[in-house]
């Protein structure tokens, strides 16, 4: 029997997702034959309501210096992440010299606000090639992984911060205890903690299930996140729905009894028992929807195959690797998928190996269909791409379900 690790409560499976690859392992072929996977399955907690994978590849396979996630790479979340720092900033940073640190920063892109306003700040990063990119624009940051140990050192170095900030990271720490637990240490008695995540009351709403691969590690509600940050003394007092990654939920938390929770928090809190995010049942029928929706989808694009038309994909996402390899979709399927990360073209997909190519690709010469991988961006991208839909062009979309349009 697993254990929990957030409450240490015996947990089992609900589902297998199969055999995956590192979900942003992109691959030449002399990789091919060595490439790493991992059992991926997911269970939830009956007892602190984590949903959680049962196991998770070493950090340093997934986060390192090929890492081939660039956030800077979309106009969409450089505007998000400037509205995400202006929030903070007019809501939190109201002080004389106030200190941001921010982890996953990656390239930046959020944390570049900061230092525009004169704001000190640090970000914290551990995979080096995208931190680079952020030292050269000349933003504070150092290539390391946030524990409790390397937060006692920056609060010796720099103080304590007013606010910590995090996007699309918190649910990839499997050490969560360390992580809140330098948090509760970094972060000045009246500090703010905030941060966003994919949902989990999105996910099984829309049958998302692509959010989940290595990398995210749980699958938050505001229940959950409540349970463990009350285990170090601090507490949820805000929640704001976001409508990124497929949906998502900013978390705002203090130390405890320093600031009002919102009604906002407890409502989301009260919706969560009633979406029955706390009943078994719930990922029991989950189940049963994500085969469904396998099903749907590889059956699509059996049936277009053997109409003869051609099908590419859009966007080589860490999502579409979960997608790709749980439904059995190879480049017999999908005759490529075009990107425009630079590290990711040439490569192959992790684990089906369908070829990486330049978005000019596409453009020179449109399939008749295109899954759109990167949903999550899709009035960006059919802007971008609307001469493809002029032309004819189809785009498959599998969220929430499976369609053409």
């Amino acid at each position: 029997m697993k254990k929990c690790l957030i409450c240490n409560s015996d947990i089992s499976p609900f589902i297998s997702y199969g055999d995956m690859p590192i979900a942003n392992g992109f691959l030449s072929p002399d990789k091919f034959q060595n490439e790493y996977f991992f059992h991926m399955q997911v269970a939830h907690c009956e007892n602190c309501s984590m949903v959680q994978l049962i196991e998770t590849p070493d950090r340093e396979m997934m986060f390192n210096e090929n890492y081939a996630f660039f956030s800077g790479t979309s106009l969409a979340m450089k505007q998000h992440f400037k509205e995400f720092a202006e929030d903070v900033n007019k809501r939190f940073l109201n002080n004389q010299d106030p200190f941001v640190v921010e982890i996953g920063s990656n390239d930046g892109i959020m944390l570049q606000n900061f230092k525009e306003w004169g704001i000190r700040h640090l970000g914290i990063e551990p995979s080096a090639n995208v931190a680079k990119v952020a030292m050269e624009k000349g933003i504070n940051t150092i290539v390391d992984f946030f524990d409790e140990a390397l937060a006692n050192k920056i609060v010796a170095e720099n103080g304590q911060a007013d606010a910590f900030i995090a996007a699309n990271v918190m649910c990839h720490l499997p050490y969560f205890h360390s992580i809140v637990a330098g948090i509760s240490k970094l972060i000045k008695k009246t500090g703010i903690v905030v941060f966003e995540d994919p949902y989990l009351g999105d996910v099984i709403e829309k049958i998302s299930y692509d959010q989940i691969y290595d990398e995210h590690t749980f699958l938050f509600s505001v229940s959950s996140i409540n349970f463990i940050f009350k285990e170090h003394g601090m507490e949820v007092i805000d929640v704001i729905h976001q409508e990124t990654h497929g949906g998502s939920m900013r978390y705002i938390i203090g130390h405890k009894g320093e600031r009002d929770i919102s009604k906002e928090a407890i409502q989301q809190m009260s919706k969560e028992n009633s979406l029955g995010l706390n009943n078994p049942e719930t990922y029991i029928q989950f189940r049963q929807n994500c085969e469904s929706s396998k099903k749907l989808f590889k059956n699509l694009l059996v049936d277009l195959k053997s109409q003869g038309k051609t099908v590419a994909g859009y966007g080589a996402t860490s999502k579409s690797t979960t997608i790709l390899n749980y439904s059995d979709i190879g480049p017999d399927l999908i005759k490529y998928i075009c990107d425009n990360t630079p590290i990711k073209q040439g490569k192959y997909s992790p684990g089906k190996h369908i070829p990486i190519v330049p978005i000019e690709t596409f453009r020179g010469n449109y399939p008749e269909y295109v899954v759109l991988f990167a949903y999550n961006h899709a009035k960006e991208i059919m802007e971008k791409e609307k001469e493809f839909t002029a032309n004819g062009g189809k785009w498959i979309l599998y969220v929430p379900n499976v369609h053409i349009i």
